[in-house]
């Protein structure tokens, strides 16, 4: 997915995408530490790197609620 519709999504919707890609990852490991050969390879990459933009823009919007909360004082 793209950073862009990602940022989009609000908290609750990355939290079950990030479930949802964790569980697909799963069963393309699983696959992998039992010998079979998954269907697409390079899927397992990208699926990492989409987690790791999802758990980027979740702090990001943590920060920007504490740099907020900050100012109001």
């Amino acid at each position: 997915m793209k950073a862009k519709e990602l940022k989009l999504m609000n908290e609750a919707d990355l939290e079950n995408k990030v479930t949802e890609l964790r569980k697909e990852l799963m069963k393309i490991n699983s696959q992998i530490a039992i010998g079979m050969a998954p269907k697409s390879p390079s899927k397992s990459g990208e699926i990492k790197k989409t987690i790791a933009k999802i758990m980027t823009i979740k702090q990001e919007k943590v920060q920007q609620k504490t740099e907020a909360a900050k100012r109001n004082e």
